[in-house]
């Protein structure tokens, strides 16, 4: 399949529904299931995740838009803001929009932040693992064109109208799927609520830091020439190692009280 701007689309009944729409939405899917599974082991129900999306979904597209809008370098109008059908949306504005949508769910209706974060997280991962793919029919978020020809092959690159480029929405992808299944064993091991949430902002942040050296496709901050995504994937690596510290010092602490209580 030849690389392209315009976008793959599925043609079902005389619809041309695009390609990158129905990855989407395959990994929304996908998220609310494993969310669901994994709620059960925090007292959660499937209904809780049903009204949680109704917070989540807006504000992550709202997220996505804005993020892309503020640092793309391109004016838009009021009008131009909302026209997402064509194109510009960004992942980590997703992420950071998403998150003020489990904040406020959590405090509208009582919930905890943290263990809700702790079920998202692989839910999340699952869902950009799948969602990513949808950039290669979109025609985005690839990497730099490869001038050494000893790696013009795949997995290292694909072929786009001719011209290969680094493979980067495939390398995110397999990261995430990596990560999904690395926060699940973590998610079942360790009972430390904010545990798997801290390893996905570390994990994700790695991959993410590492990746964005090689895209060619990026945002900047502003007129620095710094990529902000790769900045913020380096704070989220902070935020998660500082939140593990802070997890793992807390618990040493309970224990070393209950034994000399006991």
């Amino acid at each position: 399949m030849l690389f392209s701007h315009q976008g793959e689309t599925l043609d079902i009944f005389g619809l041309s529904l695009p390609l990158y729409g129905i990855m989407i939405t395959l990994g929304l899917i996908a998220g609310l299931f494993v969310a669901i599974w994994l709620g059960k082991s925090r007292n959660l129900k499937s209904d809780d995740f049903i009204t949680l999306a109704l917070y989540v979904i807006p504000l992550a597209i709202l997220g996505a838009r804005t993020y892309f809008v503020i640092f793309s370098g391109v004016e838009f109008t009021f009008a131009e803001f909302f026209e997402i059908w064509n194109g510009g949306l960004a992942i980590l504005g997703a992420v950071i929009g998403g998150a003020l949508g489990v904040l406020l769910y959590s405090l509208i209706h009582k919930k905890s932040f943290f263990d809700l974060a702790d079920v998202l997280a692989p839910a999340l991962f699952i869902g950009q693992a799948i969602g990513r793919i949808g950039c290669y029919f979109a025609g985005c978020c690839y990497g730099y064109e490869i001038d050494n020809t000893n790696l013009h092959f795949f997995p290292i690159g694909f072929n786009a109208d001719g011209v290969w480029h680094y493979a980067t929405m495939f390398w995110e992808s397999a990261w995430c799927l990596l990560g999904f299944f690395l926060l699940i064993a973590i998610f079942k091991k360790f009972k430390h609520t904010g545990v798997v949430i801290s390893s996905y902002l570390i994990l994700y942040g790695i991959g993410r830091a590492i990746i964005e050296t090689f895209r060619g496709e990026s945002l900047f901050l502003f007129e620095t020439g710094l990529k902000i995504s790769q900045l913020l994937a380096i704070i989220m690596i902070i935020i998660g190692i500082i939140s593990l510290i802070i997890i793992y010092t807390r618990s040493r602490k309970q224990t070393s009280e209950k034994d000399n209580n006991s």
